[in-house]
This record gives structure tokens, sequence and C-alpha cells, in this order.
């Protein structure tokens, strides 16, 4: 829905189309013409009395009043109804259902009466529209969840655009060091103050015998002039009453001002005097920031960062706010039963909805996203609860670990082996990956949505050591059995001793087992009865008393992983549950699939031959030609049309898990099974790993940054994180080169194995004594040099009231560490680190990489890792350390640890218990994406690559807006979108609608993956590129050294992709005519380039070349021979004489030889002219798209790789082109030269075509 003022409403479905149209007009101006959009007056009972809103027929009146709701001149009302021609007009309706309603109809807004209900949640919406609600303190979101830098940054690089001659990279040091405080938020000037504060007044809850008089709630204001009033909330508004603290009257107060309204917004401007002018004052101060980075959280858990400020500071001050312990009152009331949910129901009946037409999908789309992000809130906030003790367990008697819970009708158990289900399977550790699986593959269930299968809602969560899955409650699974009958109806009962089956399970298990490439195979229990079963054996299927049938326990939807469990290892490995991925399976079939259509093409090409070879050959020589050439094409359309559907690939599951077969004929089944699976493992080791490792040698895709981009990197190709170590060995193999990836393998590597230790302690570690444990053991791990026998900092007041509690972590040294990583690892990975591995440690990183695992938010300072970064006076106790570290390396935001008493003479350390400011649960969820907007996505692709540009863009503007409407804004699966488009808008020279949409993605990407995540790294660096291609160059620049500094943080200095990066940067200065501090940029870039593929390659050649140029720009000639010379050289021995690069290299080297002088003069020209000439076409500027990890190269730029010659015209050219010689032929032949203009900088295969 479009709105008058531009203001944007969050949760209205047709919010997404107004922020996808409102920048194609050509969007809107269709649905126009298709009766889409149009204009409605609704007439208000006060000032303005009138207002103007753009609806949409398909949009429900509920989103109509939502618009009211949001819109500045009728933000008071929030208890109304809409009535047309006189009669009410219901919420639920379309307004296309709307008997006559039509545009420029008029329809009434009248208010009702309040319910008690309605006038909490009035109270709550005007506490958070005249700013007077506080930050909410839960136990799930962590301290500046849901954080976004964009506006700081792009403050920045407005004042870099007004300011004449520096830009922000002028003094920038590429080498430097790290600063924390490029991921902190900025101190902000505060908000305007429009009343001191509205909390609920101690008269409540209303008495018996006023609730009949219409009395719902007693409130309490105070205004900015000191007044405080004492309000009643009543059935007709709100009234100022004759309350006092000690007095009880709440019947109406004479007053000499107005004091009454129905809105309390509105009574509060007749009492305050300056409320009206500060409210102003507030809106304007909101309505300068990024809607999207105010924009509240609906169907996604915003992303907690592991850095915070300091509690101290002005950003994370607590401060007093009554109303914030009144909150769950007025959100949920006196008995808290508004929020309890049937989850369970809730599920399946939307499951359930109709999905025949595309509404009805989008509308059920949206249902479940909504669903599913709830649920996952609430489970999260019961699991933490659980963890900490807070929830009696429905069995006390039982172990801790056999203990279960039901809260918010959410049920609760440990992913631990309590009862022994998992023994011979490696107990604890065989139930926490078991559990963690489940999660995977109801989440694979759930995206196949296949009719009649319906699953529990689940999720796992991380917290404290412990992990704890949360499930709706299925009808029936605590029902008591009959004696003899099972407790479930399909599937291993118990372990694999006892087997049922059910024939109504039978038809939707085949479903899912098609879907999943899983074999219809034979079992067999105790007594060796065969039982023939769709899935695995692990896999249950349960009959609710609902009627409905629920598959349990998906964790074995892939086979096991046969040759790792037999290959030998220094250890056994923890647990026997090391299955395949799904992606992997995935991945073989359609490699089989391959062979398979190539098989029967050779099949068809030996038939035809033979036919051919039977028939007389009495045709003349022309003839047979014109045979031949009618057979190819023949041979191509049978290609074409190979039929598949006699290909089938299916796995067992159960392969290697103990079963026995019984007669001579399953005998040899069996083993045909397990040499299919066995293959599987093969083509792991054998095919896709070395893929992915010579992918990333030759630069082929985007490059891994940290811990959690190189997960998803491998989790993509299906490879399992138990073969970092094997990864980390064949990275090593290749060279120099994968540096970087041996580097990144083995820190993984560390930081898992740390975090295994760790949660091992912190599983048995009472709460107070969380943050001493984890900042001990940080200290063993990365402050050994600073203390090299640290000692764990233990309250010990504290200490005796716990006597039974678990202080093993005390005993911990940095030795024991070391040693407990290198067999975690060597256990786990099969890898054996470097004798002083812990010297070579990239200490912030690694830090980062473990607080994410972990979720711990840490207090931001300088943490000193090594001596040499100690202050230099050496304080006497953490506290002052840590104050005077502060001091000395931040100005602001210095914090003081609340020190108990001055402890004599303790030691220095890295990190004190203070440090740890937050602990965050980890949540692993199973919700599905939207199969609609995919498709739509899909299907625009499509259309764009058959060159149907037009309906590309439309299809794609339409997922666009499903993807809004189903997700909401705020969520991973948007920002990607907004992502994809903005590449594509930039390939088809749209660059406004560019700029904007990978803005958008920069927002969402910081608020939902971190404002330090790779994705938010490429957001910002492409986000450069359109500001620099709409020539914002030096705001350009900004987000070019945010990003670097981003870079610092997560990896450190010279990442592989940082070449191109550095290449954009020197190019758009040169933009700037900057030419000094650009070649201090492709300078820098050549040092990493040459460092990762050595001085000879085509890569150190290409930017040689550049480098070459810039020289003479920066009219230094005799340097840019010297280069040019080199890159020659490089060319000459790499490529030949007659490669086209070596042609112009010369070329460019007997002109810069031969004028030497004169070059110098005539650059600045050239490239002041070329520039102005080709400012239409961006990327031959020499700037490239960066590609997110894991994506190739090509797609994420867009450019063909047919052409990979340097783009330099000869210099009589450039000087024919100056004088204004022959312009179109050099025009054309620029344009064939635009996607080259900067060479792929990592990896050979393109330069070496």
């Amino acid at each position: 829905m479009a709105q008058i003022n531009g203001e944007l409403e969050h949760s209205k479905a047709e919010t997404p189309e107004q922020l996808t149209n409102g920048n194609h007009p050509e969007g809107a101006q269709e649905e126009e013409q298709n009766g889409g959009l149009f204009q409605i007056s609704v007439k208000l009972p006060h000032e303005p009395y009138k207002i103007q809103v753009m609806v949409s027929s398909q949009e429900q009146v509920q989103d109509v009043r939502q618009s009211i709701v949001e819109l500045p001149s009728t933000f008071q009302y929030t208890c109304f109804h809409l009535e047309f021609n006189g009669s009410r007009i219901n919420d639920f309706v379309e307004l296309s259902e709307v008997p006559d309603l039509k545009a420029d109809s008029e329809i009434v807004l009248v208010e009702d009466p309040y319910t008690e209900k309605e006038s909490r949640m009035h109270v709550i919406r005007m506490r958070e529209l005249v700013g007077a609600a506080g930050d909410r303190v839960d136990n799930l979101q962590g301290i500046s969840a849901g954080l976004s830098l964009h506006d700081s940054i792009s403050e920045e690089a407005t004042a870099g655009e007004t300011a004449e001659k520096e830009h922000s990279l002028s003094k920038y040091d590429i080498s430097g060091s790290p600063s924390l405080n490029t991921i902190l938020p900025r101190a902000e000037a505060p908000l305007p103050k429009t009343v001191k504060s509205i909390s609920l007044s101690p008269w409540n809850p209303v008495p018996y015998h006023l609730r009949q008089k219409g009395h719902l709630l007693y409130l309490q204001v105070t205004t900015n002039e000191g007044e405080q009033f004492q309000i009643t909330s009543h059935v007709s508004g709100f009234f100022v009453n004759k309350c006092s603290n000690a007095r009880f009257d709440p019947f109406p107060k004479p007053m000499p001002k107005k004091g009454s309204a129905h809105s309390l917004l509105t009574l509060i401007s007749h009492l305050s005097p300056s409320f009206n002018a500060s409210f102003e004052a507030l809106q304007e101060a909101n309505n300068k920031k990024d809607l999207l980075t105010t924009f509240p959280f609906q169907n996604a858990i915003p992303n907690s960062p592991w850095l915070v400020a300091p509690p101290s500071s002005s950003v994370n001050a607590h401060q007093p706010d009554i109303t914030r312990s009144q909150e769950n009152y007025l959100i949920s009331g006196v008995d808290n039963a508004e929020t309890l949910r049937d989850w369970n129901e809730e599920f399946q009946t939307t499951r359930e909805l109709p999905r025949d037409t595309v509404q009805d999908r989008v509308f059920r789309e949206r249902l479940t996203s909504k669903l599913f992000a709830d649920y996952n809130e609430a489970a999260a906030r019961g699991a933490v609860l659980v963890a900490k003790g807070e929830v009696a367990p429905l069995n006390p008697t039982e172990g801790r670990d056999a203990q279960i819970f039901v809260y918010n009708n959410i049920f609760y158990s440990f992913g631990a082996d309590g009862v022994g289900t998992f023994a011979s399977e490696g107990g604890d550790e065989a139930a926490r990956v078991a559990v963690g699986k489940d999660v995977v593959g109801i989440k694979a269930v759930n995206q196949l949505d296949i009719n009649g299968l319906f699953t529990p809602g689940t999720v796992v969560v991380d917290y404290l050591g412990k992990r704890i899955v949360g499930q709706s409650i299925v009808p029936g699974i605590f029902k008591q059995r009959e004696p003899g009958e099972h407790q479930i109806d399909y599937g291993g009962v118990e372990g694999k001793d006892v087997v049922a089956t059910h024939p109504d399970f039978v038809p939707v298990f085949e479903k899912l087992s098609k879907a999943l490439r899983i074999k219809k195979h034979a079992v067999w229990d105790k007594e060796g009865k065969r039982h023939d079963l769709e899935g695995s054996v692990e896999t249950k299927g349960l009959l609710g008393t609902d009627g409905r049938k629920y598959v349990l326990d998906l964790y074995r939807v892939t086979p096991l992983d046969a040759i790792w469990q037999e290959e030998e290892g220094s250890d056994a490995y923890p647990h026997n549950m090391s299955v395949l991925r799904l992606e992997l399976v995935e991945s073989y079939w359609r490699h089989k699939m391959s062979q398979y259509v190539k098989a029967e093409v050779e099949r068809r090409r030996a038939a035809k031959a033979e036919e051919a070879a039977s028939k007389e050959k009495s045709e003349e020589n022309a003839e047979s030609k014109e045979e031949g050439s009618e057979e190819k094409s023949e041979e191509a359309m049978d290609q074409e049309r190979v039929d598949i559907s006699g290909f089938s690939l299916a796995l067992n599951p159960d392969i290697c898990s103990g079963q026995i077969p019984q007669t001579d004929e399953e005998k040899e089944q069996w083993a045909q099974d397990e040499k299919e699976v066995r293959e599987t493992c093969d083509f792991l080791r054998s095919k896709v790993m070395p893929e992915m490792i010579q992918d990333l040698h030759d630069g082929d895709v985007g490059f891994p940054m940290d811990g959690q981009s190189l997960s998803q990197l491998l989790h993509k190709r299906g490879i399992n994180i138990r073969y970092l170590g094997k990864l980390a060995q064949m990275s090593k193999e290749k060279g120099a080169r994968l540096d970087a990836l041996t580097i990144l393998l083995v820190q993984e590597m560390i930081a898992r194995a740390f975090k295994h230790i760790a949660n091992g302690y912190l599983r048995n570690v009472a709460a107070p004594f969380t943050a001493s444990c984890i900042a001990h053991l940080l200290n063993c791990l990365l402050g050994a040099d600073v203390n090299s026998n640290p000692q764990a900092d233990i309250d010990a007041s504290l200490r005796e009231i716990y006597p039974e509690a678990d202080f093993s972590f005390e005993k911990v040294t940095p030795a024991t560490l070391r040693a407990d990583i290198e067999k975690q690892i060597s256990i786990r990975y099969r890898f054996t680190l470097e004798p002083e591995w812990f010297n070579s440690l990239r200490h912030l990183q690694l830090l980062r990489d473990i607080s994410i695992k972990l979720g711990l938010q840490l207090s931001a300072r300088e943490y000193a890792f090594a001596k040499s970064q100690l202050p230099a006076k050496v304080p006497v106790t953490n506290t002052a350390s840590q104050d005077e570290g502060k001091k000395k390396k931040k100005k602001g935001g210095d914090s003081k640890s609340p020190a108990r008493a001055a402890s004599p003479e303790k030691p220095v350390v890295t990190i004190v218990p203070d440090d740890i400011v937050n602990i965050v649960p980890l949540v692993k969820d199973a919700s599905p994406r939207s199969s609609l907007a995919e498709e739509a996505l899909e299907a625009g692709r499509i259309s764009l690559m058959q060159n149907q540009k037009q309906l590309g863009q439309e299809l794609i503007l339409e997922s666009l807006s499903l993807h809004e409407q189903i997700y909401g804004i705020l969520h991973p699966e948007v920002a990607k979108l907004y992502h994809q488009l903005s590449m594509l808008y930039y390939q088809t020279d749209e660059k406004e609608a560019a700029v904007e949409l990978a803005r958008k993605a920069v927002i969402v990407t910081e608020r939902t993956l971190g404002v330090d995540s790779a994705d938010t790294i490429l957001s910002y660096l492409n986000l450069s590129l359109f500001e620099h291609a709409s020539g914002n160059t030096k705001t350009a620049l900004v987000y070019i050294k945010h990003a670097m500094d981003l870079w610092k943080i997560i990896y450190g200095p010279n990442h592989p992709d940082s070449i191109t990066t550095m290449n954009n940067a020197a190019v758009m200065l040169q933009h700037l005519k900057q030419y000094s501090d650009s070649r201090k940029w492709f300078e820098a870039s050549l040092t990493v380039c040459e460092s990762l593929f050595g001085r000879q390659s085509i890569n150190t050649a290409t930017i040689l070349f550049q480098l070459a140029q810039a020289l003479a720009l920066d009219q230094d000639s005799k340097g840019a021979v010297g280069k040019m010379r080199d890159a020659y050289n490089i060319f000459l021995s790499q490529l030949g004489p007659d490669d086209r690069n070596t042609k112009e290299a010369e070329t460019w080297l007997e002109q810069l030889t031969q004028n030497a002088v004169s070059i110098a003069k005539h650059a600045k020209d050239i490239q002041a002219r070329r520039l102005r000439r080709i400012n239409m076409n961006t990327r031959t500027l020499g700037t490239k798209v960066q590609p997110q990890v894991g994506q190739s190269a090509p797609s994420a730029s867009g450019a063909s790789s047919a052409n990979p010659s340097l783009d330099s015209r000869s210099i009589d050219e450039l000087l024919k082109f100056i004088e204004g010689g022959d312009t179109s032929s050099s025009r054309s032949k620029q344009k064939k030269r635009a996607a080259a203009s900067n060479p792929k900088l990592r990896g050979s295969k393109k330069s070496s075509a």
C-alpha cells in the first residue's frame, strides 16, 4: 500500500510493494492500469478531520487500519472501526469485497469503547510513540541486538562529500592494526524528551465495584513541566482523576484545561504545554534515520554482536524506568494467559491451509513464516530458563540429563543421553549430534511440504554449555499405551530391537524418501524378523491422537560416512553419528544423472552408427554429406530428449549401522547398497573436496573470510565439518597460494576444539561463575604471553554458597588447555597441529570466532594479547588494569568494573570476568524457505538468461514483493535478494536503483547477520562500487574504508579477495585525480598479489601493468617504464610473444620508453578525457564486483570470460582520441573491452585463455 506522506507501515502485507514500486514508477503505473491502486478518503472525528490514503483492492481492511495508525496525523487512534455507507466493515475482508467501494470513496473512522486489553495496548503504543519506553530487557536478545552502523557510516560519507580535497583514504594505513571502535555503535545525541514518565499507578488493579463502572487501568504521568497527573483509563477514554499517592479517588477531577480525551496522546497534549513542540522534534529526529535501521523485527531473531560498548558507556547506560517491570502485565494481562498458544495445533492447521491459488500460497507462507518466527523466539526464551534451572522438571526424581520440562506449551529435553538410548553410538556426544541433525532433517521435510505428513515445531538451543531441544507437544506422545502396544507406529521402537510398521505411513513416507533419495530397504529386529521400511529404522512415524501422521527423529535421513568410520584415527571418533550431508547426496545424484545422460547419448550414437554401417553405401558423395549433417542434427535432438525416467539413485541410510541380513539374497542386496553408499563417500573425497580446493586455488570463487563463511562454503558443497583436518592437509600441499585457507581451517579447528572444551566445563558450572570460567579459559588460550600462569578470578564469599559446585576449570593451565585442544583436534578432525601452533595464533580473530560460537558478548576495549601491548605502568588489580588499559587506548567510553576490594598484587591477565558482559543463546531452527518467492526469482533469472529483459525484471520484482510479504523486511533471505537485485540493476545500468537496493542490503545484513559478518563486508564493497558508478566517489571511498576496517577485524590484513578491493579503491582515487594515493593502493594490491600468486604470475603482471599506468599519471616516468617492463617480461614468459596481453604491454613499453617525458604530460589529460567519455559505462573504470563467498567470480561480475585481454589501447590510439580523431571505432572497441578493464586478479584460468 502506498501512503500519501511516504510513511512506511511494518505489519501490512502490501508494504513491500510500496518499498519495491516506490523506486520503480513503471511498476506502480502498471498496477494502476490494472486497477490495483486507488485513493480513498478517511473521515476522522478530530483534527485534521480528513486524510487521503492510497490502497490496493487486494489488501484487507485491517491493512488500511494499520496505515491509519502509522500516519503522523492519526497516531492517536488505536481503538476504532471503519464504516462505509453507514455500515461497519469487517477488518478481515479484502477491499475488493466491500460493496461500492471505489476510488475517491469516503470511509468513516469511528472510535470504539476500550476493553482492558485495548487499553493496555494503547498505553504500550503511546509510550513507544512519545519516546517514553526504555529498552526492553529480555533473556533472548542480547545487548545492541539488531544493530546497524550504516547511518553513522553514511553520515561520515556525507561529511566527506562536502570536504573539498580530503577523502576518507587520504591517511589510511592499509597494514595498520584494526580498531575495535569500527564495530561499535557511535554515541548519539539524546532524543528530545516529550514526557518524564508514563507508568502504571500503584492503585492497580481496578477494584471490582469500579470495573462495573467501566474503569480499566490507572496511570501516572509526569510531564516535562514536572507536574504529576493520576489518570483513569475508562471504556470511554482517558481522564485525569482525583487520586494522589495516598488517597484513592479515581473519578474525574475538575480541570481548567480539558481533562479527558479518547486518546492518551491527546490528553497529554492538553496537560503539557511543551508536549506538541517536543513531540514534533522527536518525530523529526526519528525521520533522519533510515527507516530500516529502527524497523522492529517481525520474522527473524536479530543478531547480537560479540563486542559491545561497556556497560558504563552512554550507549549501554542503564536508566531507571518503573514501567520496564510492568510491561509484562501490559502485554499479557494479569494472569499472563493471553500469550499462551497451542503451538502444535497452529503448526498443523497452517500446514493444512489450501494452496490452490497464488493468493492461497502467499497467505499460507506468510502465516508459516510468522508462526515459525514466533515459535522460535518463544522456544528459545523457554530453553534459556530451562538451562538456568528456572523451570521445574516433570520428572524430578530422574538424573539431570534425563529430566523433561513443559513451559509455554513447549516440551523441553536435554540434548544428552539421559536414558541410554545412544549408549552404543557414543552416549552424550551422539545424542548432542543427533538432535542437531534432527533439526536439519525436520527443516528438509518442512521445505518439501508433503501433503499429509506433519512435523512438530522444533528448535535446538545451545546455552551455557547445554544443548536443549524445544518441541511442540504432539497429541498422544505422552499417552499411556495398552500392554503390547508400541509408543511408535512406524520405525524402530526405543532403539532397533523392536520395529513397528503401519500401512497408513507407507504412502507419505514413500513421498518423503523419494524426495530425499532414500532407498526402500529391509531391516531386522532382535529376533531376526524382516521389516520393509521406506526410511531409516531410526526415523519414526507416530499417529497422533488428532489423527495426523507425524514424522519424528529425522537425524538419519542420509547414510553414515562409511569410509570415515573405518579410517584409522589416532583416537576413536567420539560418536557413530557421522552422517553425510543432504547437499552431498543431491550433488552425487546430479553427478550420476549426468553420467547416465552421457551414457544414454553414447548408446544412441553407437546404435545409429551400426544402423548407418549396415545400410548400402551406393549413394553419391554429395548425398552422403547431406545425410551426415542430417544425422548430426538428429543426434543433437536426441541428446536434448534423453528420457531420465529410467534413472534412479537412492541410498540406504541404515548401511554400516549394525543391521544383519538373513538370507543370501538379502546379503547380496545389502552388499550392493553398501557399494553405492561407499561410492558416495568416495565421491566426497575424490571429487567434491579437491574441486573446492582447486576452485579456491584458482580464484574461481569468493574466498571465505572467517569461521562462519568457511562453514557455509563447506556445507553448501556437502562437506562435513569433520573434514576440516583433511582440507587443511590438502590446502597445505597446494602451497603459498592457499596459505590464507590453511590459516582459516586451522583457526576454525582450534576455535571448535576450544568450544567443546569450554562447553564441557560450562555444563557443570554454577551460573554466577560462568564469566570466571570463560575468562580463565580464554586467558589460558589467548593471554599466556601476558601471564603464563593465570589464576581463575573467583569471589570467595560467593563460592561458600555453592559447596557442591564444580570448580574443575580452576585447574586448567595454558599447557593443559593446549594439550586438550591438540587432543580434540586429533580426535575430531584427525589433524596434527604444528609443534608451536600457539605462537602463531591470530588472537583477535580467534577471540571473535570463539565468542560467536559460545554466544559471548564482550566489553569493548583494546585487549592485550602480548606483553608489548600492555600499558607502560603495570597496575595492581584486574580492575585497575582494565580501566587503565582503556584510558590509554581509547578516549571515550572508559569503563570501571565494580571492584569489591582492591586485592593485593593481583597479576595482570588479558581478560577479566567483568569483560564477559552477556551470553546469548544460539538457536538452530527448522523454518522452511518460501518456495513461492524462490520460484518467482528462478523464473525471473531464466527469463533474463533468455534475453527477455522486461519479463525477467517484472518476475524478479514480483519475487522481491513476495520475499518482503512472506519474510517481513528484516530477514537474511530478503538481504540476500536485495544484494542479488542490486547487482542485476548495476549490470543493466540502472544505477540509482542499484544503490538504493545495495543500501537496503547493507542495513538488513547488518541487523540480521551481524555488523561484522562476511556478508556485511561484501554488501559494503558492492555499495561502494555502485555509489562510485553513480558519481559519488567520495562516498564510495568511505564505504571501502569501513569494509577494509571490518576485514582487519574478522580476518586480518592481506585477504586474497582484498586485491580486488584495493584495485577498486585505486581506480576510484584515479577518478578523483588523487594519483599519488591511487599509486599507494596499487602498490599495496601488488604486495598482496605477489605474496599469494608469486612474482611471475599473470595476476601480478596485470597489476604491474596498471601500476605502470598509475606511475605515469603520477609523473614517475622512470618507475612506469620499470613496472611496464616487468609486466611485459612476465606476460612474455607465461603467455608467449603472440598473446594479446604481451603485445599490448610491449607497445606500451615502447611508447613509455620513447616518450618518457611527454607521456607524463599527456597522461593526465588522457585519464580525465577517458573517464569523462566512459562515465556512462561504469565497469570500464576498472572496478570489479566482489563475489560472495563460494560464488564464482564471473557470475558475480556478470562479465563474460570471452576477452581476457587488458583494457589498454595503444598510446597512438589514445592520443588520436584526445586530439578528436576517429573516436567511433575506438569507442566500439572500448565497449567490447568494457568487462575486461580489470582482468580477474585472483586465479589464472581467465588470463591463461
